[in-house]
């Protein structure tokens, strides 16, 4: 008889599975040509057969490799950070990314429990920042920064 040694690496072995099988069912109709002439659906073809790679090594793994059991399903974190991205989503337009992308880092800080406020602050602040230069200004993308309208 099979016995699992890590049900967490089996768990995220599944995962990638599932994951690189959606890639081959969207991708199926794309044509995939050669490695000399790609067509459209080559990559993700390749990326799809990566990932379930991935989930078998990983599979694989949890069959020889002791390891830690599956934890047990939190609702704050993952409700926090479903919150935080409909903030960001709804707010982009209206109020601009200074504020969203603030507003919604603060939000997500707190889906761990060790998050002080402070911190949060700074971290919100610096991570706004460096997605207003990057994004913004040198790849040009057309956010608002402050105001959408």
């Amino acid at each position: 008889m099979v016995r699992i040694k890590s049900p967490q690496d089996l768990g995220a072995a599944f995962v990638f599975i599932l994951i690189g099988a959606a890639g081959f069912y969207f991708g199926w109709d794309l044509r995939t040509g050669s490695a000399s002439r790609m067509g459209p659906g080559y990559f993700p073809m390749l990326l799809s057969g990566c990932i379930i790679l991935i989930g078998l090594v990983v599979g694989a793994r949890a069959l020889i490799i002791e390891g830690p059991a599956v934890e047990r399903f939190q609702l704050r974190p993952l409700s926090l950070l479903v919150i935080a991205a409909l903030i960001f989503g709804y707010l982009i337009e209206e109020i601009g990314l200074a504020i969203s992308g603030v507003l919604m880092i603060l939000v997500a800080t707190y889906a761990g429990r060790e998050a002080r406020l402070k911190e949060a602050v700074i971290l919100s602040i610096v991570l706004t920042a460096f997605s207003i230069i990057v994004f913004v200004w040198a790849l040009g993308q057309p956010l608002p920064v402050w105001s959408g309208r």
